[in-house]
């Protein structure tokens, strides 16, 4: 009886094995079987394509958002003074240049106003769409320049001062203006005056914008020289480096200095004189609002050039002249 259990259970445990090595012996084959699962991965597929091209487009909207947006200005601190620029300009053929060229400059000069004035007897198209598009915090101004101090062509730059008019309506505007704001009379601020055809470095924004009075500096390739600046002597202007009557009140030129606000607002007079002497523009402001020992040199004790007195070649139009004698001009509707 004992022998017969044995016996069963020897076949019992044969035929276990039998059949469970027969199932390992199966799945090893399936696995080197390939699965038919196209209808599983063909909506993966579709999902995976969408996606894609989802992601295609809006990386191309990105390089067009970039390529279009404008420059973002630092942020300005919440105490920084602001730097009011007064910009006499005139039509001309390089005006738009000039303009695009300083405007972009300004863009990276936080907590800046630009106070624009045209030599003209009302505001022009090329200009207002200009400042519209800046970017920028503007005024857009206009005040012609009488005709018998305006240049004439063919005279030299120095014959007579220019931007006498544009300047005065700047600071008329800037007076009224502030004083018209709650609290205008007191507020920290700076001006300065920045022809369109100058150039300027950052830096040299940084450095007057804590003027108490008026702040100096040097001016490159002006009056015929590499450079003018005042001289300096124990943190004090003793003089001043020029090459051209050094004995002149204040023989500096339109860009190198800058007035604190207050003092704009506190001498409402001082203003620049179209009748003064070649030469003598810069002095007739500066004059009835500070002394020489009370100006505050910048710019490393005005060793350093942050700004230079460049000018735009005058375009040759020979050609284009010829063109119109043909008829075959360029097309005066695209602004230049």
């Amino acid at each position: 009886m004992a022998t017969r259990m044995k016996l069963k259970l020897k076949t019992v445990f044969v035929l276990y094995f039998m059949v469970s090595l027969m199932g390992l012996v199966y799945a090893l084959m399936q696995l080197g079987q390939r699965c038919d699962c196209t209808e599983h991965d063909l909506p993966k597929d579709r999902t995976i394509s969408r996606l894609r091209g989802e992601l295609h487009r809006l990386q191309e909207q990105i390089r067009k958002s970039e390529a279009t947006k404008q420059p973002q200005k630092q942020a300005a601190k919440p105490s920084q003074p602001t730097i009011f620029v007064i910009t006499p300009t005139y039509a001309r053929l390089v005006q738009k240049a000039e303009l695009t060229r300083l405007s972009q400059t300004f863009l990276h000069v936080p907590q800046l106003h630009w106070i624009v004035v045209e030599d003209s007897p009302h505001k022009t198209p090329l200009v207002t769409d200009l400042l519209v598009k800046s970017g920028l915090a503007y005024i857009h101004l206009h005040m012609p320049t009488a005709k018998d101090r305006k240049l004439q062509e063919g005279d030299p730059s120095w014959l007579k001062p220019r931007g006498v008019e544009q300047r005065n309506e700047g600071l008329r505007w800037l007076r009224e203006d502030r004083r018209a704001q709650p609290g205008g009379d007191t507020q920290q601020g700076v001006v300065y005056f920045a022809d369109d055809d100058n150039t300027y470095s950052l830096q040299i924004f940084e450095e007057m914008r804590d003027t108490m009075r008026v702040s100096v500096w040097p001016v490159g390739l002006v009056g015929g020289m590499k450079y003018e600046r005042p001289v300096v002597e124990g943190g004090k202007v003793i003089r001043f480096h020029t090459g051209w009557r050094p004995s002149r009140p204040f023989p500096m030129d339109m860009a190198g200095f800058a007035v604190s606000l207050k003092l704009v607002l506190a001498n409402p007079e001082s203003c620049f004189d179209g009748e003064a002497p070649m030469g003598f523009l810069e002095s007739s402001f500066l004059q009835g609002l500070v002394t020489m020992d009370e100006l505050e040199p910048k710019a490393d004790d005005c060793s350093k050039v942050l700004v230079w007195h460049t000018r735009t070649e005058k375009p040759k139009m020979k050609r284009e002249e010829a063109l119109q004698a043909q008829g075959l001009g360029s097309d005066p509707a695209v602004q230049v």
